[in-house]
């Protein structure tokens, strides 16, 4: 199955093109290349968004650091970038372990990917990127978060092979991420947007 399908009226290019391209885009201007297709990104999401973003970020990290671990978590503004899949995106979160080179703007090897579907959002985050990131050999986890109810979606990879969906719905759930050695309850995802604190 080819990488890229074509879709006229969408403008493609490999990664080093997109790179040039960003360089001449204002600062203020978020853009991804998902699988060679150029796509602009919303600035400005509903705060809801960035509550839940900023709860799994602060969350994992919270337990990832008690475990001990030295792995990192990257909420929105860190690249994830594969010039053989013609992939750039910032994923809403991100964790990669072991280390990054000093200055380092991206990385190529996250473990677990967050994304938080809204409407305008939820076909991209579920068929395009999930088409790039199910290649990305270095992945063991891709959740995709609802941002307007508690369900969360895990696809998880066991023996290098993709073994299915574990569906989460309720706030009192919890999202058991092996690969991390780490559990995140739907609780603290959706804190002060569907549940309290």
């Amino acid at each position: 199955m080819p990488l890229r399908a074509e879709t006229p009226g969408y403008e493609y290019m490999s990664l080093d093109d997109f790179e040039e391209l960003l360089a001449d885009k204002p600062a203020h201007e978020k853009w991804e290349l998902i699988g060679g297709r150029v796509v602009r990104m919303m600035v400005g999401a509903r705060w809801e968004h960035a509550r839940i973003v900023q709860n799994i970020a602060r969350h994992l990290g919270n337990r990832l650091d008690a475990a001990g671990s030295r792995c990192q978590v990257f909420a929105e503004t860190f690249f994830m970038k594969q010039a053989e899949l013609e992939a750039a995106t910032l994923p809403d979160v991100m964790v990669v372990c072991g280390d990054l080179t000093p200055g380092a703007t991206s990385t190529d090897a996250p473990v677990v990917l967050f994304e938080v579907m809204s409407a305008g959002s939820e076909a991209r985050d579920r068929f395009e990127k999930w088409h790039v990131y199910q290649r990305l050999p270095s992945l063991q986890h891709y959740v995709l978060v609802t941002r307007d109810r508690p369900m969360i979606e895990v696809f998880d990879r066991e023996g290098g092979v993709w073994s299915g969906l574990r569906l989460f719905e309720g706030l009192d759930g919890v999202v058991k991420l092996d690969a991390l050695g780490v559990e995140l309850p739907l609780a603290d995802i959706y804190r002060g947007v569907l549940s309290g604190g």
